[in-house]
């Protein structure tokens, strides 16, 4: 019996989506938007928008600086146990 890859608990199943994009914004530019708003609501990791973006994981948390979003996004109540511990 063979397994397909939606069965397969070593393969990840990836979407591809196409679209067409202004001139103003590049393929590089649309991929590294996309990557920074699913990491901010939390849809993925911060290893998996790194390589949606195309960038290291270092190189995409300094993008996250500059963009102001954190990359240790703790809940007040997270924070203050963390700091007491």
């Amino acid at each position: 019996m063979s397994s397909s890859p939606e069965n397969s608990g070593d393969m990840i199943v990836a979407n591809e989506v196409k679209i067409v994009l202004p001139p103003s914004i590049s393929e590089e530019e649309a991929k590294i938007l996309l990557a920074i708003k699913l990491y901010e609501v939390g849809k993925v990791s911060l290893g998996q928008a790194a390589k949606i973006s195309g960038y290291s994981n270092r190189s995409f948390m300094e993008m996250l600086g500059r963009d102001r979003i954190p990359v240790f996004a703790y809940a007040a109540e997270e924070l203050v146990l963390e700091v007491e511990l």
